[in-house]
């Protein structure tokens, strides 16, 4: 498919970063066929057909770009999944069996799932992997930390729990075994291969990510600054652009950016 033929709907299309999308899909030469909004309403200053219905949305599109609410990701993937189309999802905050819905549309349509369309971001949780597989940690504690504006509802964010995953599967374990999350109290030492969080929240800070190994004689950081949601826009309108044509199945932004899998 051509490109500037590449039919692309946004659910979600008067959030933060909807707005930015319906700037950035006609700035990527693809044609910006619609959106949703909670009431169907046009939003000020988007031309283009607006829909109460992912449904509807779905079936004028190539590809949606979803980046709305974890409670909206089941009926979404049904929707989708029954007009064939291409699902760019970041959407964060997935439950289980949310995640299972994602996982089974991607056996019938092409889908990108990220926490962060940011680049740099997926660059950073890649170094991150890389590194945690030669810094042992029973030698080498592993930190994360993520500041936000102040709105922000969930904490560790999505981006932050991507690198805390990254940092486990490097480590060769499960996340969910290692965690250390919201330390308050007397908490005694810190656990041999702990994978911990701290989650900063204030002011309009866009997104700030940093992975900390720190042993007994040397620290390094890797760090990733957001200073506009326009970063998360821009990659989410490439994704969407590498997914068409694409076969089933679920990527990610590494094989957006066509960087080769870890052995």
């Amino acid at each position: 498919m051509n490109a500037q033929s590449l039919r692309i709907g946004i659910a979600g299309l008067n959030g933060r970063v909807g707005r930015l999308l319906a700037e950035e899909v006609p700035a990527g030469d693809a044609i910006l066929a619609g959106g949703t909004t909670r009431d169907g309403q046009k939003v000020a200053g988007i031309e283009c057909p607006v829909y109460a219905d992912i449904a509807e949305l779905a079936r004028h599109c190539d590809v949606v770009i979803d980046f709305t609410h974890a409670d909206t990701v089941v009926p979404h993937a049904t929707a989708l999944t029954e007009t064939g189309t291409a699902w760019v999802l970041g959407t964060t905050g997935l439950s289980p069996a949310q995640q299972q819905a994602v996982d089974a549309a991607a056996q019938k349509i092409a889908v990108v799932q990220a926490a962060n369309f940011s680049p740099g971001v997926t660059l950073v949780t890649r170094l991150a992997r890389q590194m945690a597989a030669v810094l042992p940690g029973s030698e080498y504690d592993a930190e994360i930390l993520e500041m936000h504006h102040r709105q922000k509802v969930d904490a560790p964010s999505g981006t932050a729990l991507a690198m805390g995953r990254a940092v486990a599967a490097g480590r060769g374990v499960r996340l969910e075994d290692h965690i250390e999350s919201g330390r308050d109290g007397h908490t005694g030492p810190r656990a041999d291969g702990a994978i911990g969080f701290a989650a900063l929240r204030g002011g309009q800070i866009v997104g700030e990510h940093s992975v900390i190994f720190t042993s007994g004689h040397e620290q390094i950081s890797l760090t990733h600054r957001s200073f506009d949601r326009r970063v998360y826009a821009t990659g989410a309108v490439r994704a969407a652009r590498w997914l068409s044509g694409r076969a089933p199945g679920l990527y990610d932004m590494e094989d957006v950016l066509g960087l080769d899998r870890p052995a």
